[in-house]
């Protein structure tokens, strides 16, 4: 599964990955500890129930707020990209009431499972860390406890890293992710089954995706209607290219204090709940499945969550 083909596969839908980069796993006791702290935000059934469930991928598009230009340049988030990348970025004014109770702010938590085409069709949950042969499929379910900003950054075999998520191919260029309503990589009702999931080609290697998650868009990378323009400015554009400043602060990221919980019940069928979920915008309950992979930064003070999956082809 190289480069091209992700890049291919992103341009109808958006795609895959497998494991590694992560601190060490705890004792039982702490990664149940973990698992619950992930899943103790996700609703009732019957609060999932009674809420009005969308029928459609839901919008990635920021939740309206009054937006201003940004004067002067960023220094919160990660760091800085290109200036030229930022040119008329725009910072959002949120237009709560001045006497508004702040919510408790949440340890960020991203839940991550890998799932298999196996010999019926039939979508199954994978073990990420062994290694995949040519002609095998999978395809990717990304849950967050809170609503945040995706972005996803690939390398092959270590070369340069490219952005591939947010893009004006999908999702309006928007990046937006509610709590708990998972996201499917690449989607499972794409218009051909080619195009459902990842296929590893003949061309041996190993595929790292950069999961970036955030409370508040990074700074100076442009998404929405900026990241359009932007890429139509000139050919060769985008995908967008970190700078070096930010892909050191996104490694460094990437070390930063994790909680993780892992589970090996793998083989077992991905349940109707979690594919309505994922295709539909319907937020997971409690008692539905939980993530395969959970992690959690350890502070409360942390805005930004970094995760790096690995997948090895041989």
């Amino acid at each position: 599964m190289r480069m091209r083909t992700i890049l291919f596969l992103l341009a109808m839908v958006l795609g895959g990955f497998g494991s590694g980069g992560f601190a060490p796993a705890f004792g039982q006791g702490q990664e149940e500890d973990v698992r619950g702290a992930f899943l103790t935000t996700r609703p009732k059934p019957a609060e999932k129930s009674s809420s009005s469930a969308p029928t459609a991928r839901p919008s990635r598009r920021r939740p309206k707020t009054t937006q201003v230009k940004a004067s002067g340049s960023a220094s919160v988030g990660i760091g800085t990209a290109n200036t030229s990348v930022a040119a008329g970025a725009k910072t959002d004014v949120k237009t709560d009431g001045v006497g508004a109770e702040k919510p408790k702010t949440q340890k960020m938590g991203l839940g991550l499972t890998l799932f298999a085409r196996d010999s019926n069709g039939l979508s199954v949950r994978a073990d990420p860390s062994r290694v995949f042969r040519s002609g095998e499929r999978v395809r990717v379910l990304l849950e967050t406890n809170t609503d945040g900003y995706l972005y996803i950054f690939n390398t092959t075999d270590g070369g340069t890293p490219v952005m591939i998520y947010p893009s004006v191919e999908l999702d309006e260029g928007g990046n937006y992710i509610q709590s708990h309503v998972p996201f499917e990589i690449p989607s499972s009702t794409a218009s051909q089954e080619r195009l459902r999931w990842f296929t590893f080609d003949k061309n041996e290697g190993s595929e790292r995706l950069y999961f970036v998650f955030t409370r508040e868009p990074l700074p100076l990378v442009p998404i929405e209607d900026d990241l359009i323009s932007y890429c139509k400015q000139g050919e060769g554009r985008c995908p967008i290219k970190p700078e070096t400043q930010m892909w050191v602060k996104i490694q460094t990221e990437l070390s930063a204090p994790v909680k993780v919980a892992k589970s090996e019940r793998y083989g077992k069928a991905q349940t109707s709940a979690e594919l309505d979920a994922g295709t539909r915008g319907i937020g997971l309950s409690k008692q539905d499945p939980e993530p395969s992979l959970v992690m959690m930064r350890a502070s409360t003070d942390a805005s930004v969550l970094v995760a790096m999956l690995e997948l090895v082809h041989r």
